[in-house]
């Protein structure tokens, strides 16, 4: 609502072009590390997962939670997330793979590779 707002009031110059201008900042640096590596291997989320309904009431934490994968929607490239470990208190970790633009076949494989030399995406989690 409040970006539909801000459009029509004339702010698109003032806040949109310069978001773009940021996107393309992101993605240019995104380009340069594909230049040398095929893909960039990250964490998730930077915490263990939490138990369901835990955070509800707190949704700063909520949103840290997700700050890890934003940089992939913001740059329009393509990423996973697959199992990687079980914490401390028996909840899931998340590995985060990431590959250039329209290089998906490459990021499923690579996926697949790490799948195939461990075992985390057999196990469950104990709640």
């Amino acid at each position: 609502m409040l970006g539909v707002y801000a459009l029509s009031e004339g702010y698109s110059d003032q806040y949109y072009v310069k978001a773009l201008k940021v996107r393309r900042l992101i993605r240019n640096d995104f380009d340069a590390a594909f230049q040398n590596v095929d893909v960039i291997v990250g964490p998730t989320v930077p915490t263990p997962a939490f138990k369901i309904g835990e955070l509800v009431d707190d949704p700063l934490q909520m949103y840290l939670s997700d700050i890890c994968t934003i940089s992939a929607n913001l740059a329009g490239i393509p990423g996973i997330s697959i199992p990687c470990g079980i914490s401390a208190s028996g909840l899931p970790i998340g590995l985060q793979l990431l590959t250039g633009p329209l290089e998906e076949e490459k990021l499923l494989r690579a996926a697949r590779m790490f799948e195939r030399e461990t075992d985390w995406h057999t196990r469950r989690p104990s709640f």
